[in-house]
Parts: C-alpha cells; structure tokens; sequence
C-alpha cells in the first residue's frame, strides 16, 4: 500500500492499524456467514471446540491482509498479497468469498503457487 510492504503473522497485534484491521475483519466474517460461507476447520489440529477453531481460523495472516488491503485502498482496487507458507484451504474458500462481497480482484502469492480470485472464484 502506497509502495510500502506490510507485514502480517497470525493473530498478529502489532500494526499501528490493528484496531481497524479486526474491525473490518469482524464485519467481514459477518457478511461471509450471510453469504453461507462455513469456516472449514479439519485442518487445526488443536483439540478444542469448533467454535475456538473457527476462532483460530479467522486471523490467518492473508484475512488480516486482505482486511487491511480494503481499509487501506480505494473500491475496486486489486489487492496483491504474498506469503511464505501455502494458502490453508479454508483461507482460499475465505478468500473467494470476500472476493465476491466486496466486489474486488484479490491475488495471492504462496510458497507454490499464485491465486487469482475475482466475483467468488
């Protein structure tokens, strides 16, 4: 953003903009339930309760991206995320999904591959 890299780590609290971040991340998951998006949690392999690991879910570094891309940028701008580790399966149908709400082209680089997400898909 305004040819600045931003980092994030899961859960992470440390951006001057953290506040925003979760807020916008919160509506966010609002509006993907509404739009019956259902977090896929068989790949956190804490032994707690679903609704923890729906928790743990929704701070994955790319959603902390992706929300601070949308406070941070004008509508309809591309956001352009990259990461060091592959995308978890529930990030992608995550990301696909808020692809769709907010009307906006999200690309996603892993470590194996490049993501393109436009109108859900």
């Amino acid at each position: 953003v305004k040819n600045r890299v931003h980092e994030f780590f899961v859960t992470d609290r440390t951006h001057t903009q953290t506040d925003e971040i979760y807020a916008e991340l919160e509506r966010l998951s609002r509006q993907m339930k509404e739009a019956g998006y259902v977090p896929d949690t068989k790949l956190v392999l804490h032994d707690v309760e679903e609704e923890l690991k729906q928790h743990l879910l929704c701070y994955h570094s790319e959603k902390l991206a992706i929300s601070f891309g949308l406070i941070t940028t004008p509508p309809g701008t591309a956001l352009r995320i990259i990461k060091n580790l592959r995308v978890c399966p529930d990030c992608h149908t995550a990301t696909k999904v808020i692809s769709k709400i907010v009307g906006r082209e999200i690309f996603v680089r892993d470590a194996n591959r490049f993501h393109e997400f436009k109108h859900g898909a």
